[in-house]
C-alpha cells in the first residue's frame, strides 16, 4: 500500500507530550492553571498585540468578538460568501444579520468594492477573512471601516502567521480571532483567541468567557455570560506548538513553492493569489481546475493512490440557513467552489511527497 499523504493532519509529538506531563503534574487539567495564562501572554506577545483571550474555540473567539464590540439585534455585519459556517453563525447568534458580498476571483477573498457597495445606516462590522491563509485586502477594508465608522473583525482562524504590511493578520482591525482546532497551522487539540489592542473590550472577553463572574471570588454573575474558557490542558499543548510555529509555517511554504513550481504552469491550473504587501501563511494549498468535472476526477485519482484532498467551503448563500439572506449575484464564489480543490497541506508530509501529489495529478490530466 502506499504511503498516506496528508490533507491536514497535525504534528503532535514529544514536547507536547512534555507539556502535557507538567500540566497533569500540577494538578490544574481544567480551565484553572498557568499554562492559560502563559500561553495568552505568549500568543500576545508573538503577534505584538496588548492583550489575548483564550477560547473554547475559534467559533467561541468569533461570538465573543461580537460581543465585546456590541453587535447585537438590529445590526448588519459584512461577511464574505466563501468561507466556512462558523465565520457567520455568530453574527446569528448575536441577533444580528449576516450581509453577504462575493469573492475576489484571484485572491478568493472578500472584495472591498463589494463590501462598499452593502453598507448601509444599519452597517455596524466587517468580518474579512484571511481564506485558507491568505490575507485579504486589508488596506481596502480599513480605508471603508473608517470612512463609515464600522468595526472590523478579521476571521484570522485560518491564518496564523501570515502577514500584510508587516503586520500579522488578526492584528489590524479591532479583533482578531483565531483557531486552534486540529487541523488548524498549530492545535491545541481545539480552542481559539481573540486578540487586539483595546484592553477595555478584551477584559470585558475574558469576563464574559468564564460566564461573567467577577474577581474576588465567590458566585457573583452580574449577567449571563458563557463557559467558553480553554483548559489548562489545552494551553499546555499550544505553548509547545507556539514554540514550533516557525517551523510549521516555512514547511507550508515550501509545499506552496512545490506545488506552483511543479504545476503552475500547466494549463487549466490556477492557485489563490497573493495581494502585493501580504504573505499568506499557506495553512492549505488549493488549486482551482478548469472545470468542476476535472476536479472531482483528480480527487478521485488521488484517493486511489492515498493522496488525501478536499472540496472547497460551499459558499454559505448556497446553504439552508442562509440561502434566503442572499441578495446578488455570487458567482465568483460559487465558480471557485465548483472548480476547487484543496491540496495536501499537512506538516507531516514531506518535499517529497509533495512532488509525488504533483506528479499524480499531471498524470490524471494527461499532462505526464
Amino acid at each position: 500500500m502506499s504511503r498516506t499523504i496528508h490533507l491536514d493532519a497535525p504534528s503532535v509529538g514529544r514536547l507536547e507530550k512534555k507539556y502535557l506531563a507538567k500540566a497533569i503534574d500540577s494538578g490544574y487539567i481544567s480551565s484553572i492553571g498557568p499554562f492559560v495564562r502563559d500561553f495568552e501572554e505568549r500568543f500576545a506577545s508573538y503577534l505584538d498585540v496588548r492583550m489575548a483571550v483564550s477560547t473554547q474555540s475559534g467559533t467561541a473567539a468569533l461570538h465573543m468578538a461580537l460581543c465585546g464590540l456590541g453587535i447585537g439585534k438590529g445590526d448588519e455585519v459584512i461577511v464574505p460568501s466563501l468561507t466556512f459556517i462558523a465565520t457567520v453563525n455568530p453574527v446569528l447568534y448575536v441577533g444580528a444579520k449576516p450581509v453577504f458580498v462575493d469573492v475576489d476571483p484571484h485572491t478568493w477573498n472578500m472584495d472591498p468594492g463589494s463590501v462598499a457597495k452593502k453598507v448601509n445606516k444599519k452597517t455596524r462590522a466587517i468580518i474579512p477573512v484571511h481564506l485558507y491563509g491568505n490575507p485579504c485586502d486589508m488596506d481596502g477594508i480599513m480605508r471603508i471601516a473608517r470612512k463609515y465608522g464600522l468595526r472590523v473583525i478579521e476571521d484570522a482562524t485560518e491564518s496564523l502567521g501570515a502577514k500584510h504590511s508587516n503586520r500579522h493578520t488578526g492584528t489590524i482591525g479591532d479583533l482578531g480571532c483565531f483557531s486552534f482546532n486540529g487541523n488548524k497551522i498549530m492545535t491545541t487539540g481545539g480552542g481559539g483567541m481573540v486578540t487586539g489592542n483595546d484592553e477595555k473590550v478584551l477584559r470585558r472577553i475574558k469576563f464574559l468567557v468564564n460566564q461573567a463572574r467577577e474577581d474576588g471570588g465567590g458566585y457573583y454573575h452580574p449577567e449571563v455570560g458563557f463557559n467558553y474558557r480553554m483548559t489548562n490542558i489545552e494551553a499546555a499543548i499550544g505553548l509547545a506548538q507556539l514554540s514550533r510555529l516557525e517551523s510549521f509555517l516555512g514547511k507550508k511554504s515550501m509545499f506552496r513553492d512545490i506545488y506552483t513550481d511543479g504545476l503552475g504552469k500547466v494549463p487549466g491550473i490556477e492557485f489563490q493569489a497573493e495581494i502585493r504587501k501580504a504573505s499568506s501563511s499557506h495553512w492549505l494549498t488549493c488549486a482551482k481546475f478548469k472545470s468542476g468535472a476535472i476536479a472531482s476526477r483528480v480527487q478521485t485519482e488521488l484517493k486511489a493512490m492515498s493522496i488525501a484532498t478536499r472540496r472547497l467551503f460551499m459558499p454559505l448563500t448556497k446553504l439552508p440557513p442562509y440561502e434566503s439572506m442572499a441578495s446578488g449575484s455570487f458567482s465568483n464564489s460559487e465558480d471557485i467552489y465548483e472548480k476547487g480543490l484543496c491540496l495536501p497541506s499537512s506538516i507531516l508530509n514531506s518535499g517529497s511527497d509533495i512532488r509525488r501529489v504533483c506528479r499524480a495529478i499531471k498524470e490524471a490530466l494527461g499532462e505526464t
